[in-house]
């Protein structure tokens, strides 16, 4: 894990079940004044050394979305305990969730081509680097894993699906293990421009960014732009077994579909959030009454959780408020390509611990969105069931459900 709120596991889920905000002010967009911009805040990894955690040529020469993508994955194989070498490694894919690639690198080559005037000096990794799948090839590379090796880019679902797309491939014979990440890292003047010019994200908290983002809540304006990466290790059971891997939790099962309706406003109805749900839950061969919690998309757009919580009703019916809900990204912000992975670590750890993490900034519950199992105190929950959703602009809508695994 790298987010807004800890770099590695145990820090990170320390803060959550504090409810600890990882929002702050945005010092600098050099050389904009911040005031030009509408929105001030963001979930940033403050005080990130690559040096610290990576050695060699990824300290400089990789992308600091790739950077959060190697530190996770390498905290992930050693909580693991799976070593390459005692692995055949044709067997252990990558699949990887990025929503916007190399933007940091991206942007500052574009800026110096066009102030200096200067194509022969574009960087030689300028290509290479920015690409989306960068980040799986350099992890693939670093490690050894010469299995599958995809990225997924769908928007703020993409980690989702790449959770979803490393059960597939396990379950389908094409890997006996899947290194899963998402990440992302576009907190850059363009891309933080373009989504203020989109009016999505928050205006109202400004001067005070730990209350900014607020899902579920009366005084909800949108959402705070996040970054980081999260890292699973998905396995098939006899190759966990014949190591004697530790298991948090059983991916149980995963949907995708598409809305086909807007590019960045769900169904108003709910009724394909409430479908993509149910066919998660039959694809993992559970019903709607053996969920215990749900990791929600829950972004704290003024639409976009009212839908979620109308579709939540619609399908678990009177046990909607007897579920645990949560929302991560009221801690971290949306880390857009990042936040299934970093929602499926925290429904894993849910499993594990049986600790549901608090809803931030849940003050004033909006009725439209109002749930009885939000609270703003950690939770103490038998967990068998969880779900994960994510959502993403394009029309997209994932859903992936976990267990507790049964020896």
């Amino acid at each position: 894990m790298v987010s807004p709120i800890g770099i590695g596991v145990g820090e990170f889920w320390k803060a959550a079940l504090e409810g600890r905000a990882g929002i702050t002010a945005i010092e600098s967009f050099d050389p904009f004044p911040m005031d030009l911009y509408r929105c001030r805040v963001a979930g940033q990894v403050r005080e990130f050394n690559p040096a610290q955690y990576l050695e060699g040529p990824m300290v400089e020469r990789v992308d600091r979305y790739a950077q959060f993508a190697l530190v996770a994955a390498k905290e992930a194989l050693a909580d693991a305990g799976l070593r390459m070498d005692q692995v055949r490694a044709h067997r252990v894919g990558v699949i990887m969730g990025a929503g916007m690639g190399g933007m940091v690198m991206g942007e500052r080559e574009i800026t110096q081509l066009y102030q200096t005037q200067r194509p022969n000096r574009v960087h030689p990794n300028f290509i290479p680097t920015i690409t989306l799948n960068s980040a799986s090839g350099i992890v693939a590379m670093v490690y050894g894993a010469k299995g599958p090796n995809l990225t997924i880019s769908t928007a703020c679902s993409s980690s989702a699906h790449a959770v979803g797309q490393a059960l597939n491939a396990i379950r389908t014979g094409q890997a006996d293990v899947v290194i899963t990440v998402g990440a992302d890292a576009s907190i850059t003047p363009l891309v933080f421009a373009g989504f203020c010019s989109l009016r999505a994200l928050s205006t109202g908290f400004n001067d005070r960014p730990e209350a900014a983002s607020r899902p579920f809540e009366r005084q909800r304006d949108g959402f705070v732009m996040g970054e980081g990466a999260a890292a699973l290790i998905l396995e098939s059971l006899p190759h966990a077994r014949k190591r004697k891997a530790r298991i948090y939790a059983e991916v149980a099962g995963y949907a995708a579909t598409s809305e086909a309706y807007h590019m960045v406003i769900p169904r108003e109805d709910g009724v394909e959030v409430a479908t993509t749900m149910k066919l998660a839950l039959d694809d993992a061969g559970v019903t709607p009454a053996q969920v215990d919690y749900i990791n929600a998309h829950a972004t704290s757009t003024v639409v976009g959780d009212a839908v979620e919580v109308k579709a939540i009703r619609q399908l678990f019916k009177s046990r909607a408020d007897r579920l645990a809900v949560n929302a991560t990204k009221s801690l971290v912000g949306h880390t857009l390509g990042a936040a299934g992975a970093i929602g499926s670590v925290a429904c894993a750890l849910a499993i594990d611990t049986g600790m549901v993490h608090p809803t931030r900034n849940y003050d004033d519950p909006d009725p439209a969105c109002a749930l009885a199992g939000i609270s703003t105190q950690v939770q103490q929950r038998r967990v068998r069931v969880a779900m994960m959703n994510a959502f993403g602009f394009g029309s997209n809508n994932a859903a992936v459900v976990f267990k507790k695994f049964a020896a």
